[in-house]
C-alpha cells in the first residue's frame, strides 16, 4: 500500500531529517514483517514510505543502507531483552553447566528474534554489498559495539578473559548467519527434508545453534586453563 506523504519538499532542520529517516525505516520494518529482505526492492519501498527513489536515496545511500540501520535497532533491542533472560550470573556448578545454560539461553533467545537471524544471515553477502564507505565505517564502528556489550554480557556470568568473550560474541554471529538458511530453505527442499524425516527447520536451528555455542563456550573456558565449576 503506498503512503501519499505530506509533502515531497526536501528535510532541512534536524528534527526534520530524522522524521524522514524515522518513516523510511518504519516502512522497511513494515516491508520485513511481509517478506524477506531478498524480496524487498528500493522502489517497492520508495512506494511504501510515499516517495520517490531520489527522495529516500537524500536519507541513505541504497536499499541496504536502510536495512543495516534496521538491523542495528534490532540487535540492540535483542541484547537489552537477552540481558533480562539470562538472569543474575550463576554461582558455580559441577561440570560446565554454568556455560552450556548460558550458551542455551543465548540460543533460544535468537530463535525467537526472526527479524534479526534474517539481517545478520544476508549481512555480509547482501546488505554490506552495495554501501558506501561512510555508511560502512558508521555501521562497522556499532556492530563492534553491539560484539563488545555481548562479549561483556558473557563475561559477566562465565569467568572469561575479553579477548576470549570476544571470540565467542563474534561466533554468535557466524553461526547465526549460517544456520539460519538452512534452517529456512525453500518451499522444494522443505519438502523433501520432511520427506526424510529431518527435524523442523525451527528446532533444527535451536538444536545446532544451542551445540554450537556450548562448545565454544566450554572450550574457550577449557582453552584458558579453568577447571569445571570454577
Amino acid at each position: 500500500m503506498r503512503r501519499v506523504a505530506p509533502d515531497f519538499q526536501r528535510a532541512r532542520r534536524p528534527e526534520q531529517v530524522e522524521a524522514r529517516r524515522a518513516a523510511i525505516l518504519g516502512a522497511a520494518r513494515e516491508l520485513l514483517a511481509e517478506r524477506p529482505v531478498s524480496r524487498i526492492s528500493l522502489r517497492e519501498l520508495s512506494d511504501r514510505v510515499g516517495l520517490a527513489k531520489s527522495n529516500v536515496l537524500r536519507y541513505f545511500d541504497s536499499r541496504e543502507a536502510i536495512f543495516l540501520e534496521v538491523l542495528d535497532s534490532i540487535w540492540v533491542a535483542w541484547l537489552d531483552e537477552l540481558e533480562g533472560e539470562l538472569g543474575a550470573p550463576d554461582a558455580a556448578k559441577p561440570g560446565y553447566e554454568r556455560e552450556v545454560r548460558v550458551a542455551t539461553v543465548i540460543a533460544k533467545s535468537l530463535s525467537r528474534q526472526r527479524l534479526l537471524c534474517e539481517l545478520i544471515s544476508t549481512m555480509a553477502a547482501v546488505l554490506e554489498r552495495n554501501i558506501s564507505v561512510e555508511t560502512a565505517r558508521a555501521f562497522k564502528t556499532r556492530a563492534g559495539e553491539r560484539t563488545e556489550r555481548l562479549a561483556d554480557v558473557v563475561r559477566d556470568r562465565v569467568p572469561l578473559e575479553a579477548e576470549a568473550a570476544g571470540h565467542f560474541a563474534k561466533a554468535v554471529f557466524i553461526l547465526v548467519a549460517g544456520l539460519w538458511p538452512y534452517a529456512n530453505p525453500g518451499e522444494a527442499v522443505a519438502t523433501v527434508l520432511a520427506e526424510r524425516g529431518a527435524p523442523a527447520g525451527h528446532d533444527m536451528f535451536v538444536d545446532a545453534l544451542t551445540e554450537g555455542l556450548a562448545n565454544q563456550l566450554v572450550g574457550l573456558v577449557v582453552r584458558a586453563g579453568q577447571s569445571p565449576g570454577r
